[in-house]
């Protein structure tokens, strides 16, 4: 079987660039080729841990046993590369965010038809058991007509300290967590178009780009999800939160599984109110085991690997990409919608093509 892995250079040895590579040096349909970096100190690593070093770019394209070229530089250079290896006869997986814009993005779309080239986006948290989950509750129906999903990660370290605190190299946390999420969201809401995007985006420890942000997404038939990064929170929200007319279910770290609570009993005739610090309420007391059910979804298996599984599959004509060019661009979109929504302070409409 070996003989028949497809080979992938990695441009660029940093965080994700590594992460690649590790996973290749594993895959059971892809080896690695060998790394490429501009930057004296990631080649020499590469080269203490046994991995080939390609000495330019040119010499990537000039390889003609390489089938793949995986691109995980920051994020101002995924277009031009994407393009030139197309163009040499590559297939390409680009990291994300894909590029800066989507005029970029319809360059690289057009090269990928011009050539015949495999291009398609490294989307690797399609494989997030808490995403998995969700998009399971979102699909069974068992909440009712869901019209609220919230989705949030949040931290306490501030932006990271390296190219994503710069605007000219695609810094900030829409285009580093946000176009994960995004997708994520998109992914769940299958079924519905976004008719506007409201976004507030936040600058706690860094001007330039944005540290965090507040996006909201109105599908169509009232459905509202709100997607939330902050790098300025000590105490974290739960990472999912879904409500439907029928019940409620919710994440509350990446590793956890997911609670679900149904509606049982609606016409419940002796509600028994509860003291709060001013007063009573029966509007706001809690339900017990006589009007709900409780049940949980565990963890799912998932293997990332099945993102290059199916990139060497779709190189022979044997597959569909996963991550497609539509779902690419539908992505970009509502970046661009949510910067335009922040800059103007007001929702903005939104031209969905896809549902």
């Amino acid at each position: 079987m070996a003989q028949n892995k497809k080979k992938v250079a990695v441009i660029g040895y940093g965080g994700m660039g590594g992460w690649h590579t590790k996973h290749l040096l594993v895959s059971d349909v892809a080896e690695l080729a060998g790394i490429c970096d501009i930057a004296e100190a990631r080649r020499e690593r590469a080269r203490e841990r046994g991995i080939y070093v390609y000495k330019s770019f040119e010499d990537v394209l000039a390889d003609e046993s390489v089938d793949i070229v995986t691109i995980a530089t920051p994020n101002e250079l995924h277009m031009p590369l994407a393009i030139q290896a197309m163009e040499a006869g590559k297939n390409v997986i680009s990291e994300k965010p894909v590029c800066m814009n989507s005029g970029e993005l319809e360059k690289m779309i057009e090269a990928s038809k011009r050539t015949g080239k495999l291009f398609t986006v490294h989307q690797n948290r399609r494989w997030d058991c808490d995403y998995l989950m969700m998009k399971q509750v979102y699909a069974s129906g068992d909440l009712g007509e869901v019209f609220g999903i919230e989705s949030r990660i949040q931290g306490s370290r501030g932006i990271p300290g390296d190219w994503r605190r710069h605007k000219e190299h695609g810094g900030g946390m829409i285009l580093d967590w946000g176009v994960h999420l995004i997708d994520q969201m998109l992914g769940i809401v299958y079924d519905k178009k976004i008719k506007r995007v409201y976004c507030r985006c936040d600058h706690i420890t860094n001007y330039e780009v944005d540290d965090g942000f507040k996006l909201d997404l109105y599908f169509e038939d009232d459905v509202t999800a709100r997607i939330e990064v902050g790098t300025s929170n000590f105490m974290s929200m739960p990472r999912f939160y879904m409500t439907g007319t029928n019940g409620s279910a919710m994440i509350n770290t990446w590793t956890d599984n997911c609670k679900i609570v149904c509606c049982k009993n609606w016409d419940e005739k002796d509600v028994v109110p509860v003291v709060t610090a001013a007063g009573l309420t029966k509007t706001m007391a809690p339900r017990d085991e006589k009007t709900i059910t409780e049940s949980e979804i565990v963890r799912p298996e998932s293997d990332v690997h099945e993102f290059y599984r199916n990139v060497c599959l779709a190189v022979d004509g044997k597959a569909e990409q996963i991550v497609k060019h539509d779902q690419i661009m539908r992505v970009m979109k509502v970046m661009e919608a949510a910067f335009r929504s922040d800059e103007l302070g007001a929702p903005v409409d939104f031209e969905d093509k896809i549902c």
